[in-house]
């Protein structure tokens, strides 16, 4: 199939940024004022579990893509709606992996200024990428995809 303008999002902030900026300024603000909590030794154990989860969930997205042969980066055809495996259970199940991990980071820095952005890289991964991306797939696949949103929700 012709790639065109039809075939991807037209617009969104790359999550990976939308969710890393937060997490910087965390780090930054961390190193420049320290934290004025401290996040106790609880927060390893998780920190590293939550890491575990998005290399294991977010290897099992990515691979969906492949076996779908549907494009993954800004620019690459949407050649398939994937609704197997994590997608089942989320329609972003990517970004819930990359908020995992980004929680994971904050925890085992440690930055409680991070863990404070965390909403922040939420809503600039919600507006920035999510809400065109699903205004771009009800376009592409119409009925199918507004069912799927019926019966998946959005993060988990």
């Amino acid at each position: 199939m012709a790639q065109g303008s039809e075939d991807t999002v037209a617009f969104r902030l790359w999550p990976p940024v939308a969710i890393g900026a937060p997490l910087v300024v965390g780090w930054v603000a961390t190193l420049t004022w320290g934290d004025p909590v401290d996040l106790g030794g609880w927060r390893v154990p998780l920190g590293v579990v939550l890491v575990l989860v998005f290399v294991a969930w977010n290897g099992w997205s990515l691979w969906l893509f492949g076996r779908h042969e549907t494009g993954l980066l800004p620019g690459q055809a949407t050649e398939a709606m994937i609704e197997e495996g994590p997608y089942r259970l989320s329609r972003n199940p990517l970004y819930v992996g990359l908020l995992a991990l980004y929680v994971g980071l904050a925890l085992l820095a440690p930055t409680f200024w991070g863990l404070v952005l965390f909403p922040v890289a939420v809503l600039l991964v919600l507006c920035g990428a999510i809400r065109p991306e699903e205004r771009f797939l009800h376009e592409r696949f119409g009925a199918s995809y507004d069912d799927y949103t019926r019966r998946v929700r959005r993060w988990l």
